[in-house]
C-alpha cells in the first residue's frame, strides 16, 4: 500500500518540484531539450540492451535452460524503458539505473530471490509444479477428473498390401 502512495502520489509531486526547479535555474526549452534528449538516449541504450538480454535468452534455450534471469531482465528493462519515456529528471534516473548492468544485476537478483521464496512457498504447500509441468506429480489429466487413456497409434495404410 505504501508504494502505491509513493509512486502514485509522491513522486510525481518530487518529478515537478525537480523539473520547476531545473527549469528555473537553466531555463524552460533548455529543461524540455534535456527530457528530450534523455528519453532518446535512454530508448537506444533500451534497445541495445534488450537485444543483448534477448541473444543471451536464446542462447539458453538453446542449451535447453530456461532463461529465468534474463525474463527478469526483460521485466527490469521494460520498467526501466517506460521510465525513460515518462517525461521528468527523477524517473529518468530511476530508469537509467535499470539500463547500467551492475545496478540491473542488483535488482534482478533482488527479484529472482523474491519469486524463489514465493515458488518455494508454494511448492511446500503442494500447490508447486514439477519440471514437466505437472502438478504435484500427476498427469495432467488427473487432476481434472477426467479417465486417462494410454494408446498406440498404427498407421493402417502401411499394412495394405500394394
Amino acid at each position: 500500500m505504501r508504494f502505491l502512495f509513493l509512486l502514485f502520489i509522491v513522486l510525481p509531486i518530487v518529478e515537478i518540484t525537480v523539473l520547476l526547479k531545473v527549469g528555473q535555474a537553466i531555463g524552460a526549452w533548455y529543461t524540455v531539450g534535456l527530457v528530450l534528449l534523455s528519453a532518446f538516449i535512454g530508448v537506444n541504450m533500451l534497445r541495445h540492451q534488450g537485444l543483448a538480454t534477448l541473444s543471451r535468452a536464446q542462447q539458453r534455450l538453446d542449451r535447453q535452460e530456461m532463461p529465468g534471469q534474463e525474463m527478469v531482465e526483460g521485466i527490469v528493462l521494460a520498467v526501466g524503458g517506460a521510465l525513460l519515456v515518462t517525461p521528468g529528471f527523477v524517473t529518468d534516473a530511476i530508469g537509467f539505473s535499470c539500463l547500467i548492468p551492475p545496478l540491473r544485476q542488483a535488482f534482478v537478483r533482488l527479484l529472482m530471490s523474491r519469486f524463489t521464496v514465493i515458488v518455494a512457498s508454494r511448492a511446500k504447500s503442494g500447490m508447486g509444479a514439477n519440471p514437466r509441468g505437472d502438478v504435484d506429480g500427476r498427469s495432467s489429466n488427473a487432476g481434472r477428473g477426467g479417465d486417462v487413456i494410454e494408446g498406440e497409434v498404427v498407421d493402417r495404410d502401411d499394412e495394405k498390401p500394394r
